[in-house]
């Protein structure tokens, strides 16, 4: 069953410094699994009614992790609640923002690749693209390789995941300025690798470091490289798959005219690493922005538009994760601004929070107890998920007997007390 919780509003419009205190003591929560639960209430606020939609996850609980939600390439995509199934989660978000069209440079496909930086299992996947490419939200100032994950100690956190690489050759030594990024930066050279997928490697030769719709660039190279060795050359970017064993190199303007010095045969080594600001490793990291720093929403966040929104909340130093979900674009359900967003996280008793893709994209999807499968909670637009390219998945025992346990009671869905 799940919980509605109303809280008041402010005059100004924002969101309630003494709400309406819940009391949870006699109410019955949807247990999705030992340790993951599903909640749903309202917020009133100045521009209506928002719903939302709240998983909690403890990753105390034995049994309970998170990890990356995938749809085996990173520029493939699928409906949340389909990737859920496919791996087994009880529960899952969609993730970040993404290449969803590039109708500025004609003739060029989206590759469907998220923004940010993502990590599975421990490895790296991708990296984050220049700030001026990205789709969506507008980061703060510097905030370009932001991402939430958990770390080999089990707790989640946010960190910066930047990129560090070089290309070896007998010819001297190469950086590496993208990793399987729909958008390099401008006269570079990216790395592109079997878990890239079948996606034209075209559009990370168009756009400016700082203006998504900036010119595709004629000079490219694409250098092929295979158990060490340059198998292939090109000066044409390609759309095919990546066979195991090797690297595509794809250079674009200056960077293109440094790979024309390797030739068939030639040795090479690469290496690429996402050094973090976190000194614990990530299990698993997906991109995301900061709302929420020290239990307090950021600065300058927006508080005028109201739209469909997704985020995670970390709580208990990270031994807690709130993954949210909001209604919106409806005659019943307004939607939420960032800044209200934020506030709601905090009053989630969140330490740090970040902001995913919203819009058609927000989804949240929970393990259905009678039916076995994860369906949606949230309202999507249009009544159809919209396919994303990751995510965040939780991986528990799905609570099916009566006989289990019950989970010690939360605190209030929403603080009451002033701030």
């Amino acid at each position: 069953m799940i919980i509605r919780c109303v809280a008041a509003l402010l005059a100004c419009g924002g969101l309630s410094t003494a709400a309406v205190a819940a009391d949870h003591s006699d109410a019955q929560r949807e247990l999705i699994a030992l340790g993951v639960e599903y909640q749903a209430f309202d917020v009133p606020t100045s521009h209506g009614v928002a719903h939302v939609h709240v998983v909690t996850v403890d990753l105390r609980q034995p049994g309970v992790r998170a990890g990356l939600l995938y749809p085996g390439a990173v520029s493939a995509r699928q409906p949340v609640a389909q990737m859920a199934d496919a791996q087994d989660a009880v529960a899952a978000i969609n993730g970040d923002f993404f290449d969803i069209s590039d109708d500025q440079h004609p003739g060029v496909p989206a590759t469907g690749s998220a923004s940010g930086p993502a990590m599975m299992d421990g490895i790296a996947l991708k990296a984050a693209v220049p700030p001026g490419q990205r789709y969506g939200w507008t980061p703060p100032p510097g905030d370009t390789a932001e991402v939430i994950g958990v770390g080999v100690d089990g707790r989640a956190r946010t960190a910066a995941l930047t990129l560090h690489g070089h290309i070896r050759t007998p010819l001297g030594t190469l950086p590496v300025a993208g990793l399987n990024q729909y958008a390099l930066p401008q006269n570079s050279i990216g790395v592109f690798t079997p878990q890239w997928g079948t996606a034209s490697r075209a559009r990370a030769a168009c756009g400016h470091d700082d203006d998504r719709s900036g010119p595709c660039t004629h000079n490219t190279r694409e250098v092929t490289v295979h158990n060490g060795l340059v198998a292939e050359v090109s000066d044409t970017l390609m759309a095919s798959s990546i066979p195991s064993g090797t690297l595509d190199l794809v250079g674009r303007g200056a960077g293109a005219d440094r790979l024309r010095k390797l030739r068939v045969g030639t040795p090479v080594a690469v290496a690429y690493w996402l050094a973090s600001t976190s000194r614990v490793p990530f299990t698993f990291a997906v991109g995301a922005h900061r709302l929420l720093r020290d239990h307090r929403p950021l600065p300058g966040l927006d508080a005028d538009q109201a739209e469909p929104r997704s985020a995670v909340g970390i709580a208990d130093d990270g031994r807690v994760l709130r993954l949210v979900s909001t209604d919106g674009r409806e005659e019943d359900s307004t939607g939420l601004t960032p800044q209200e967003l934020a506030e709601v996280l905090e009053r989630l008793h969140c330490d740090q929070g970040v902001y995913l893709d919203g819009g058609g994209s927000a989804t949240l999807v929970a393990r259905d107890p009678a039916t076995g499968h994860d369906t949606v909670r949230n309202s999507v637009e249009d009544g159809h998920q919209r396919s994303v390219p990751n995510g965040i998945a939780i991986y528990a025992v799905p609570f099916r007997s009566p006989d289990l346990p019950l989970l010690p009671p939360l605190p209030p869905i929403l603080d009451s007390t002033t701030r």
